[in-house]
């Protein structure tokens, strides 16, 4: 299933919260990112009927096996790509917010390029 832009932020946070969390919940997603409770409640139904998540009885999220590998491919994306802006002097938050940005359209093929090549200078 192909995900716009606001499933694959989701997927990010849920991701991330589950890093420091064994429970992440709905109003937890939404608080994370800023978004009301109904914005969240219908993306988690599209994402749970896209086989993405799961939800538990309790209302705990976890990522699918599909999930937590869409998950981790845009949050390598978007660490990566803020890495590349703070290499050019960009100032933190700004980079952040910008890679977030770009992390949802650039083409596999340019990422693995930018990441080839920070490997390559030992930037990565």
């Amino acid at each position: 299933m192909a995900l716009q832009e606001s499933g694959e932020m989701y997927l990010e946070a849920i991701y991330v919260l589950s890093q420091s969390s064994n429970t992440v919940r709905a109003i937890d997603v939404g608080d994370y990112l800023g978004y009301s409770k109904p914005s969240v409640s219908r993306a988690v139904g599209v994402l749970t009927d896209g086989g993405f998540i799961t939800r538990d009885t309790d209302g705990c999220i976890k990522l699918t096996d599909s999930g937590l590998k869409r998950a981790k491919s845009i949050y390598e994306r978007h660490t990566v790509l803020t890495r590349v802006l703070l290499n050019l002097g960009v100032d933190e938050e700004t980079a952040s917010e910008d890679a977030c940005r770009i992390e949802h359209y650039i083409s596999d093929k340019t990422f693995n390029a930018i990441k080839k090549h920070m490997k390559e200078h030992g930037t990565l």
